[in-house]
């Protein structure tokens, strides 16, 4: 799998722009504030139609347009594809184009153009608070599973809808009469996802395990833990088993949630612990255990989409390497010999022999 051709317009700090890359490695090349980043996050988008700073899709839009468009052209399933989003300000739904095909949700490109991502953020993701880890399990699980992405999005909705119930219902208690639907509904759909985040943590922990091992010299175990609903001792048991212990964590919770205002059950709280020989590494890791750790687990995610598609995703570095030390650099850069990656940096120093350099100047590629 690699990416051929993109083409922007109004997207971000790129009023017009198309760039041409090769199947092995891309150096991004320029200042700070030139769009070195944004070009990463196009492809990015394309891949998993989501943005990974915006929290807003409008903020991806050049300030004073109307709309931003993106295309690629790319070699993927053993044939040429063609991927295509427009995004609009105001009210106005994105749009998604897979060869010329309109598709009705996300998950209609999903696994055309698999990605991993690696930025500066990541290096501390295991030592930072859930939500970004279950982003990480999210965002890797939508390209490999559309069912999964299905299941994700109707269950944000539900969540949404429940926790407007909640919050709105001193001043309109009819709403509550609602709650038991709700309830059920996301306890049916609650399951799946936890079903799919555990055997893809248990995955992911055994490979990235094995990169850590490699990384240092046999001296520490990394594990990674799934923490789900505290009432599911066994998360790798049948739907209908999560099913009915989530509607059991609710009831248990039913009252809290009434006081509360507030959603309190359920798989939107899941996490996952990663240890390095027992040890947590958000309570113990040194800041270098952390690094190596976390760039074992990036290495993991591609090596899990590799086995599962039998292609290689476009590895996305955005400056990375310029975090790292030496041997960290060596490291990573050891595990770019297949594939297609995309690597920004301010200077090219010793990355020069790599591959293609297009240098990136005020939203210009030059």
């Amino acid at each position: 799998m690699y990416l051929d051709r993109l083409y922007l317009r109004s997207f971000r700090n790129y009023a017009e722009a198309e760039a041409q890359f090769v199947p092995g490695v891309n150096l991004l090349v320029g200042g700070n504030a030139n769009g070195k980043t944004n070009l990463l996050e196009a492809i990015f988008y394309l891949s998993t139609a989501k943005a990974f700073r915006a929290k807003r899709e409008q903020e991806l839009i050049l300030f004073g347009q109307e709309f931003a468009e993106l295309s690629a052209t790319l070699h993927s399933q053993e044939r040429e594809q063609e991927l295509r989003a427009m995004i609009f300000s105001g009210r106005r739904p994105r749009q998604l184009w897979l060869n010329g095909v309109k598709q009705k949700t996300a998950a209609g490109i999903s696994g055309v153009l698999t990605s991993v991502l690696f930025c500066p953020e990541d290096l501390l993701i295991l030592k930072k608070g859930a939500q970004p880890r279950r982003r990480l399990l999210d965002q890797m699980i939508s390209q490999l599973r559309p069912n999964y992405e299905a299941a994700l999005s109707e269950y944000q909705r539900l969540l949404d809808q429940k926790s407007a119930v909640l919050k709105d219902q001193k001043d309109n208690p009819s709403l509550l009469d609602v709650l038991p639907e709700y309830n059920l509904r996301m306890a049916q759909v609650g399951a799946l996802v936890i079903s799919y985040r555990a055997r893809y943590l248990k995955a992911l922990s055994e490979c990235a395990a094995e990169y850590h091992r490699e990384f240092s010299g046999g001296a520490e175990t990394l594990t990674l833990s799934y923490q789900t609903v505290s009432n599911i001792d066994d998360a790798f048991a049948e739907p209908a088993v999560l099913r009915q212990k989530l509607i059991e964590h609710q009831q248990a919770h039913e009252r809290a949630e009434l006081e509360s205002g507030q959603c309190l059950s359920g798989p939107h709280k899941d996490d996952f612990e990663a240890s390095l020989n027992g040890l947590p590494i958000s309570l113990y890791g040194s800041q270098g255990q952390t690094r190596t750790a976390t760039i074992s687990v990036k290495l993991a995610e591609r090596e899990l989409i590799r086995r599962d598609t039998g292609e290689e995703p476009v590895l996305l570095l955005d400056d990375v390497l310029s975090e790292l030390d030496a041997g960290r650099q060596d490291f990573v850069l050891n595990q770019l010999g297949s594939g297609q990656v995309f690597i920004t940096c301010c200077e090219t120093d010793r990355l020069t022999k790599l591959g293609q350099v297009l240098n990136i100047e005020k939203g210009t590629i030059l």
